[in-house]
């Protein structure tokens, strides 16, 4: 299997999982960018932290 069909493997799984659960899929974006969030967050305090 080459990339090309893992990557359309992988998309139509998403749209099917979107379609079938929309609020699980809901939940799993939410984390993602609470995850995001977080670790910006952690990057900004560690480049205060550095002086000048």
């Amino acid at each position: 299997m080459n990339k090309k069909h893992l990557k359309i493997a992988s998309i139509a799984f998403v749209a099917w999982y979107v379609v079938s659960r929309p609020e699980g899929a809901a939940t799993m974006v939410n984390n993602a960018l609470s995850g995001l969030g977080t670790a910006a967050e952690s990057l900004s305090t560690f480049m205060s932290a550095i002086p000048a």
